[in-house]
């Protein structure tokens, strides 16, 4: 049996956000990536655009389980940088993002454990910022009704929140829904039910489905 994720964390989008800590400017870049290639390309155009930065910093994690990983303290002192900032995104389950985190020095040191708590919470602010989003794993399923049974399908759906992804109008109507794995058994039970067991059954594709996350504990330790 496969060990792969039917979900997973990730941020929403591609974004930024910026702390101003004891003068110094820490930006932190983030970015949605699933390869090394893509990782790496995000971090060149980070640096590129703040090439006059003091330190670009980064950090990966790709995969659904963590399989290929990085970081960088790019000239801080060893650990106190791209390790924080992966342990970060670690701490939050997110999986395919790449963190590159700008710092322009003010003038004042922060010590270890300062830069340590200022890139580990320029990760975490920087997602709490963009958002993140649950990618379920989704089947997508088609079926056909007569034109006479469309409302009461309709508030079927609705009333289960089930995703509808088309819905085509010929001699009949062919309807696309999207279900998470664990429900197909119990809507297609329903359904068969509904329509007095006059209905067929394809699966089509697969998709992660992104749904927004609204109570994410972003500093759960």
């Amino acid at each position: 049996m496969s060990s792969k994720p039917l979900n997973y964390l990730t941020i929403g989008k591609t974004g930024q956000h910026e702390l101003i800590i004891k003068k110094s400017k820490f930006i932190c870049s983030l970015d949605r990536t699933e390869t090394v290639e893509e990782a790496q390309e995000f971090i060149e155009q980070v640096s590129k655009k703040y090439h006059d930065a003091t330190h670009n910093t980064y950090a990966y994690t790709l995969g659904l389980n963590d399989n290929q990983v990085k970081a960088s303290d790019n000239g801080e002192p060893s650990g106190t940088a791209g390790i924080p900032e992966l342990k970060a995104l670690q701490l939050m389950k997110l999986k395919n993002v790449t963190a590159v985190v700008t710092r322009y020095f003010g003038g004042i040191k922060l010590g270890a454990g300062g830069l340590i708590r200022a890139y580990s919470n320029s990760v975490t602010e920087a997602a709490q910022n963009i958002g993140v989003v649950k990618c379920v794993m989704q089947q997508l399923i088609q079926f056909s009704i007569p034109y006479n049974r469309i409302d009461e399908i309709n508030h079927y759906l609705e009333e289960n929140r089930i995703s509808i992804a088309s819905q085509e109008y010929t001699t009949n109507v062919t309807i696309q829904i999207y279900l998470d794995l664990d429900q197909i058994q119990k809507v297609e039970d329903s359904l068969i039910n509904l329509l007095s067991g006059k209905v067929e059954f394809n699966k089509l594709d697969q998709r992660f489905n992104e749904i927004p996350v609204t109570d994410f504990n972003f500093h759960e330790q």
